[in-house]
């Protein structure tokens, strides 16, 4: 009752969860033009699920998984009927990997099992992270029991919180939920021996971090954008992607629930609703996204987009301590995975079609 009125106040007075203020871009997360200057090492339809196993690199295209080494040779390792939404390596070389119609598939290694379509009693709708915490222990991201991955729009604009954390023993098939209502969980990292994780919520825009059956506990919130996969970095900290970035009109909408409904119900391109993109300037029936973003025919760098580039460096308390950047201007947008290689880093852009290499 108290968080009905708290929330029923908030709507009133703009105040809280019903604030459309986005937090500046300053300090660590200052824009630059990293990720615009970084190299592109292959152009790829809409990269993501950078992992690494056994000296070489894994990464998704659509329902293809490709593979390379040092020599930076892309070559096809898999091909599926779906498309590949997660990806994570086991020690022993196992790659299980999440797929759009709702199944997470093993294959290499020395696992030997038949596909996971369900967690417990609760059917599988959206693998969206994966990530082996300890060897034959896999914890899945399930972003919504609602939407497809595919259909991540449609969730962010649902308001939707059906996302759940499960941890899967791989030899018995048990699995065992740590946490549900969750607001999209996109990226999941390891934090301790001890079974620790934190956890990337999308829609919340913050980190999330789960023990045991303690409560969970947020490491890092108010984040001027969506959250995606989290890799660790070389020092102990970690890289956190950005698939796309708030806006005050978008959080204006997210609150007008008559409008909001009716955008999703009456235009079937979600492109063309006012939403988070991967990517724009690339239809001109897509909605301005509020402020002048042209001056005497030229883009501003600083104008309000739905699609921006972005990877954040997090030290060992998941606190920013630099970032790398695609503006509006610029054409890596739509970053939802990042690794790190000795003195560098790759990046997946899906809104620029590559996958890059920036300096460190």
């Amino acid at each position: 009752m108290r968080m009905m009125l708290k929330e029923a106040f908030d709507r009133i007075t703009g105040r809280g969860s019903a604030a459309v203020t986005i937090p500046a871009m300053d300090g660590a997360l200052q824009p630059n033009t990293r990720l615009d200057d970084a190299k592109r090492i292959f152009e790829v339809k809409a990269p993501d699920n950078l992992v690494s196993s056994n000296d070489v690199t894994y990464f998704s295209s659509g329902n293809r998984l490709l593979v390379f080494d040092s020599s930076f040779v892309a070559r096809e390792h898999l091909l599926f009927d779906a498309t590949v939404t997660a990806l994570a390596a086991d020690a022993d070389g196992t790659l299980a990997i999440g797929l759009d119609d709702g199944r997470i598939i093993f294959e290499g290694g020395q696992t030997r099992r038949s596909p996971i379509t369900r967690l417990g009693s609760t059917p599988l709708k959206c693998p969206t992270a994966l990530a082996f915490v300890n060897p034959g222990t896999l914890v899945v991201c399930a972003g919504s029991q609602l939407y497809a991955p595919g259909e991540w729009q449609h969730s962010v604009m649902a308001r939707d919180a059906t996302g759940s954390v499960w941890t899967f023993d791989v030899a018995s098939g048990n699995a065992e939920q740590l946490l549900g209502g969750l607001a999209y969980p996109y990226g999941i990292l390891a934090d301790g021996t001890d079974g620790a994780v934190v956890v990337s919520e999308a829609w919340r825009h913050r980190l999330v971090h789960l023990a045991g059956n303690s409560k969970p506990a947020p490491v890092l919130e108010n984040l001027p954008g969506y959250p995606a996969r989290l890799t660790r970095a070389s020092d102990g900290g970690a890289w956190l992607s950005v698939v796309a970035p708030r806006s005050q009109l978008i959080e204006f909408v997210l609150r007008e629930s008559a409008f909001r409904l009716r955008m999703m119900a009456e235009i079937d391109d979600p492109n063309m609703w006012v939403a988070p993109s991967l990517y724009s300037r690339r239809n001109f029936l897509e909605p301005m996204q509020g402020g002048a973003l042209k001056q005497m025919g030229i883009l501003k760098p600083w104008a309000p987009s739905r699609s921006y580039g972005l990877v954040i460096k997090l030290n060992r308390d998941f606190l920013p301590v630099e970032s790398l950047h695609s503006r509006t201007d610029g054409t890596h947008h739509g970053v939802r995975s990042a690794m790190e290689i000795p003195g560098a880093l790759l990046v997946a852009s899906a809104g620029g079609d590559a996958i890059l290499k920036a300096g460190l």
